[in-house]
């Protein structure tokens, strides 16, 4: 089976080069099936690491991808300084660098500058939107953030993803507009927009260019991995990178 994925849908400068993975592909088995590329997640190790040779391959990368210890925080490392440890995002000057997040429903965000000079990731679960990662991540790019694009990935969707009070709250203490992005149900619960909620995130961090179309994880078996679904299950890998 052929590993399988596509390019992200934004208007990037040609030298940026951009991987969304599908489940599909791989050598996985199990609830695992079959392109599972997290390590953390139970797979067996082996089968990971031909996962990860494989899309490595596929992709022609001539560097292991930044693989990050994700922790649904804001950290932000600064590659290029050395910075290591667990984050949930990075930026990057260097070409050749491959920077990944791992996800099955969280939201994957890739970001780049409009001159194709720097790159970053954002692992953005909702406790990490709701502690600011995004703001995080544009603020490491120390630059105007008007000179940013941003592509949002595949996530689980509002009509899949019911959360309680607590995490609408946790949204409302910083901003309450967050409110629109939060539907009630008749379990006396709320129904959650992360994908609107990261957009609007990045608007108001000055981010206006913003792609990618809402896909949920959830609710596309065939396609994409779901904790809430599944679990326990693989991970998909957003990858991004500038050409040497």
């Amino acid at each position: 089976m052929r590993l399988a994925g596509y390019k992200a849908d934004w208007p990037a400068p040609s030298n940026v080069g951009t991987w969304q993975t599908t489940r599909t592909g791989g050598v996985s088995g199990g609830s695992w099936e079959s392109l599972n590329l997290g390590a953390h997640v139970g797979d067996r190790p082996e089968a990971v690491a031909r996962n990860r040779q494989l899309l490595a391959q596929e992709l022609k990368l001539a560097t292991e991808p930044r693989w990050l210890e994700q922790v649904h925080g804001t950290r932000i490392l600064h590659l290029d300084r050395g910075e290591t440890g667990s984050a949930d995002g990075a930026v990057t000057m260097k070409p050749g660098v491959v920077l990944a997040i791992l996800t099955a429903d969280c939201l994957p965000v890739l970001l780049a500058t409009q001159d194709g000079r720097r790159i970053g990731v954002a692992h953005a679960g909702w406790r990490g939107l709701a502690a600011g990662v995004l703001a995080a991540a544009v603020a490491a790019f120390e630059c105007p953030p008007a000179s940013l694009l941003a592509w949002l990935g595949p996530a689980i969707g509002r009509s899949a993803f019911e959360v309680g009070p607590e995490v609408r709250a946790a949204f409302m203490a910083h901003d309450e507009a967050a409110a629109a992005y939060f539907s009630p149900n008749s379990r006396g619960r709320w129904q959650a927009d992360l994908d609107g909620l990261a957009r609007r995130q990045l608007q108001q961090s000055g981010v206006a260019a913003i792609h990618g179309r809402p896909q949920c994880t959830f609710s596309d078996p065939d396609r994409y991995f779901s904790h809430r679904r599944e679990a326990p299950c693989g991970r998909m890998a957003t990858l991004i990178w500038m050409e040497p």
